[in-house]
C-alpha cells in the first residue's frame, strides 16, 4: 500500500470516528482523558526508553541543543503531560452549548449551538508532549484527530500514541478518534493537507519553514501563526518602574517562545531615562542589543540595527530597540513590521491605552503587561492547540472553543412560514 492509499484510509477512519465523537457524552470524554493520563504515568519507563532512542538518534544526526531540549522527555515532563490531560478533563465542555436563544416575531426560537469542527489534522515538530496535548484538546472538544509529529520524535510519539489508544478503549470511545501517523515519509504530510473530503482543518505547529510549506500547499483551512515579532512600547507617560520590569520580563523570561518581545519601542522623551537602566540589565543577562541611531547614542555598545532586524523573530537573546517620537509612530512601526501576534503598551495615559487597544491589529494587545502572558493557560483556556494570527476562524490562543464552530438551531411547535 502506498502513502496515498494509507493516508486515505486514515482519513476515512477519522471521518467515521468524528461522528462518534460529536455525540460522545462529556463523562466519556473525561473518562478517556483520565485513563490516558493514568496510562502515561504507568508507562513512564517505556516512554523514557522510547525517547532515549530518539535522543540518541538526534545526537548522531547533529541536532542542536535547543532542538534536543525540546525533544527530551524526563520524569517531570511525563508527569506534566498527564497533569495537562487531567486539567483538560476539568474544563467545561463547550459542545452542545446553546446561546443567544431568542423568540422571533414568527414565534420560532432561534439560537446557536456549539459543535465540533470534525477532523483536525495537526502537524508538529520536536516536542513529544504535543501528541498528548493535541489529543486531549481534540477529544474534549468532540473532534477526531490525525497527528503527524516530526521524524526526530517518532519513537516517543508512538509510545504516547499507545497510551492514548488504551485510554480510548477503556472509555468506550473509538480508537480512530486519535491516529498518530507512524511513517517519517514527508509525502504523508502532503497527502494530509490535501484530503479535504476527510479533514476539516489543519493546525501546523513548528518552525517558519514548516508553516510556510503548509500554507502554500494546503487545500484545507489552516489555523496558524507564521512568526511572532512582538513589541513593547514604553510611552512617555509610563510608570518607569513598571516599564523596566515589563520590558525585561517580555524579553528574558524565555527566549524561544513566540510571545517573547523581539523589538522594544521607546518614546524619545523618556529614552535617556529608561534605556541606560534596561541596557545594563540586558547586558548582565547576555542579551545582544541592536538599535537605531538614537538608541546607539544612549547605548554605545548596541550594534546598528538593519531593516531586516525589525522584521526578525530571533527566538534568541537578541533584541532590537527603536526610539520613536510618540504612540502614533510606535503604532506605525508595529503596523509595518509586526506579525499580528502580541503587542503591549506601557502607559498611565488612559486615552493612549485605549487607542493602542483599538488601533493595533494583533491577536493579543496589552496595556501594562508582559507579552509573555499571551498563552492559553494564562488566559484561562486551560490549554491551547496553538496561537492563531489569522482573523478567521480563531484568533489568539486556540483552546477548546477555538476547536469548535457554531450552527443555528431553530425551535418551533408546528410553525410554518406565511
Amino acid at each position: 500500500m502506498n502513502i496515498q492509499q494509507r493516508m486515505q484510509q486514515v482519513g476515512q477512519r477519522a471521518r467515521l470516528a468524528a461522528r462518534a465523537m460529536a455525540r460522545a457524552e462529556t463523562a466519556a470524554k473525561n473518562a478517556a482523558l483520565t485513563a490516558i493520563a493514568l496510562e502515561i504515568e504507568r508507562q513512564l519507563s517505556t516512554l523514557l526508553a522510547a525517547n532515549k532512542k530518539d535522543m540518541d538518534a538526534g545526537k548522531q544526526q547533529g541536532l542542536d541543543e535547543a532542538l534536543l531540549d525540546r525533544l527530551e522527555l524526563n520524569k517531570a515532563r511525563v508527569e506534566s503531560m498527564a497533569d495537562g490531560l487531567r486539567q483538560i478533563a476539568l474544563l467545561a465542555d463547550p459542545v452542545g452549548e446553546i446561546t443567544d436563544l431568542n423568540y422571533r416575531p414568527s414565534g420560532i426560537q432561534v439560537g446557536r449551538m456549539r459543535v465540533p469542527l470534525g477532523v483536525i489534522g495537526i502537524i508538529y515538530e520536536s516536542r513529544p508532549n504535543v501528541t498528548a496535548d493535541a489529543a486531549g484538546l481534540c477529544l474534549k472538544s468532540g473532534n477526531a484527530a490525525i497527528l503527524r509529529g516530526g521524524s526526530e520524535a517518532l519513537h516517543s510519539n508512538q509510545a504516547i500514541a499507545a497510551c492514548i489508544q488504551t485510554g480510548l478503549k477503556q472509555a468506550g470511545l473509538p480508537a480512530d478518534a486519535v491516529q498518530v501517523i507512524d511513517t517519517t515519509d514527508r509525502a504523508a504530510v502532503g497527502e494530509l493537507i490535501r484530503m479535504k473530503e476527510y479533514v476539516d482543518v489543519i493546525v501546523p505547529r513548528g518552525g517558519k519553514s514548516l508553516i510556510e510549506r503548509i500554507s502554500a500547499e494546503a487545500t484545507i483551512p489552516i489555523i496558524k501563526h507564521l512568526h511572532g515579532v512582538c513589541h513593547v512600547y514604553i510611552d512617555d507617560k509610563a510608570d518607569m518602574d513598571k516599564a523596566v520590569k515589563i520590558a525585561f520580563n517580555s524579553k528574558t523570561q524565555r527566549y524561544g517562545t513566540c510571545n517573547t518581545m523581539e523589538t522594544l519601542l521607546v518614546a524619545r522623551a523618556v529614552a535617556d531615562r529608561v534605556l541606560p537602566l534596561l541596557g545594563k540589565m540586558y547586558q548582565e543577562q547576555g542579551v545582544e542589543l541592536r538599535g537605531c541611531e538614537a538608541t546607539r547614542k544612549i547605548l554605545p555598545n548596541a550594534k546598528p540595527a538593519t531593516e531586516e532586524d525589525w522584521h526578525t523573530e530571533y527566538l534568541a537573546p537578541i533584541l532590537s530597540i527603536r526610539v520613536v517620537a510618540n504612540v502614533d509612530e510606535a503604532m506605525d512601526h508595529i503596523a509595518q513590521y509586526g506579525s499580528a501576534h502580541t503587542d503591549s503598551i506601557v502607559t498611565e495615559d488612559l486615552t493612549r491605552a485605549r487607542r493602542f487597544l483599538r488601533e493595533v491589529d494583533s491577536s493579543s494587545v496589552m496595556v501594562n503587561a508582559s507579552t509573555r502572558f499571551a498563552d492559553g493557560f494564562e488566559y484561562g483556556l486551560g490549554a491551547e492547540i496553538g496561537i492563531s494570527t489569522d482573523k478567521l476562524h480563531a484568533r489568539g490562543p486556540v483552546g477548546l472553543e477555538g476547536l469548535t464552530s457554531v450552527k443555528f438551531v431553530v425551535l418551533g411547535d408546528g410553525h410554518i412560514r406565511s
